[in-house]
């Protein structure tokens, strides 16, 4: 790679401040977009359209080539590696994911170490995306945090926010702090290698994300998120993985400068609550990302537009990587995205 052909994330992430932020948007392949509806109605199963390779990939392609952001991530879902762990995974037609009992801890960590061969499909598909993908536009892979994928796996079913679980989620630390423990060291291992395998398959930049950081007190934050991102980022180096990590701890609030300063990932991600001040102390130990509404953005209009020159003015003088503070929302008129593009001076 030639330094003209370097992504700007990758610049970025490695402390410099271009000229502009970097662009990409998290879930910026998905139902907002025609093409991904029709090319998702090819395959009524949701884990099968996943680990299908030419259509992951086509599916992570297709806002590259409407918009032109800086990075393309790999069509794929957080809930892949229980599977890959023996629990049953599956999409429940508008009602979103569930899963089955789960295994014996002990099993799970027998399969641990393989998590990243039997979730190969995924490798393929990146390979197929960093072979089309120009050399100046970055490839993220990502996986679940291992609490995140925790509290689904320990449920049974995946949950949505906002509709009261946290407290219940937070409550198994509570109850069953063994239990959990076992559990989140077998996803540690199992995420490694999966993230590994990314990294193996042309991944240039891996994410974690954790869902579910929102409303821990400082003991579980440590616990259930700090020290478990500690131990993947530690146990993915050991693997002998060099590229970058982004670690974007959802909802923690002023727990984000604590995140920043303790765990080795070379970029954090902030959600849409985090205040300017808070991201700029965070900016000043290492590069952000976020963290626009994605309310705003499907309002779109002048508010819009005045939030992203706030955003730039905030965070715009340091390594910053604009982005949204959570996915996308399937309702967003792409006019409006194509009008952030525009104000940021990505298009």
């Amino acid at each position: 790679m030639t330094v003209s052909d370097t992504p700007l994330l990758l610049k970025v992430l490695a402390g410099e401040t271009p000229s502009r932020p970097p662009v990409w948007f998290m879930r910026q392949a998905g139902r907002y977009l025609p093409e991904y509806r029709a090319l998702r109605a090819t395959t009524p199963d949701f884990v099968s359209f996943c680990l299908d390779p030419e259509k992951a990939a086509e599916a992570t392609l297709q806002p590259m080539r409407r918009f032109g952001f800086d990075a393309a991530i790999v069509f794929a879902d957080i809930l892949l590696i229980p599977r890959a762990l023996g629990q049953e995974v599956w999409f429940e037609a508008g009602e979103g994911p569930r899963l089955g009992a789960l295994p014996a801890v002990e099993a799970m960590r027998e399969s641990a170490a393989a998590a990243g061969a039997a979730l190969e499909q995924v490798g393929h598909t990146l390979s197929i995306v960093r072979g089309r993908l120009e050399p100046g536009r970055a490839l993220i892979g990502f996986a679940g945090a291992p609490w995140t994928v925790a509290t689904y796996m320990l449920d049974g079913e995946a949950r949505s926010m906002g509709k009261g679980e946290r407290a219940q989620a937070r409550s198994y630390a509570y109850a069953e702090p063994d239990r959990v423990a076992a559990v989140l060291e077998v996803l540690v291992e199992a995420t490694a290698h999966y993230l590994k395998m990314q990294a193996d398959a042309g991944a240039q930049v891996l994410k974690i994300f954790e869902s579910w950081a929102e409303g821990l007190p400082d003991d579980l934050f440590e616990t259930l998120v700090l020290q478990p991102h500690q131990a993947l980022v530690k146990r993915v180096r050991d693997l002998g993985v060099t590229v970058p990590l982004i670690g974007f701890p959802r909802g923690s609030a002023a727990l984000a400068e604590r995140y920043a300063a303790e765990c080795a990932v070379q970029g954090v991600a902030l959600d849409t609550a985090c205040p300017l001040a808070v991201g700029r102390r965070v900016q000043a130990v290492k590069p952000i990302q976020g963290a626009l509404d994605p309310l705003l953005l499907r309002a779109g209009g002048p508010l819009l537009d005045r939030r992203v020159d706030q955003l730039v003015e905030a965070w715009g003088q340091g390594p910053w990587i604009f982005n949204l503070g959570h996915g996308i929302l399937p309702d967003t008129p792409i006019a409006h995205v194509e009008q952030v593009l525009k104000r940021i001076g990505a298009q």
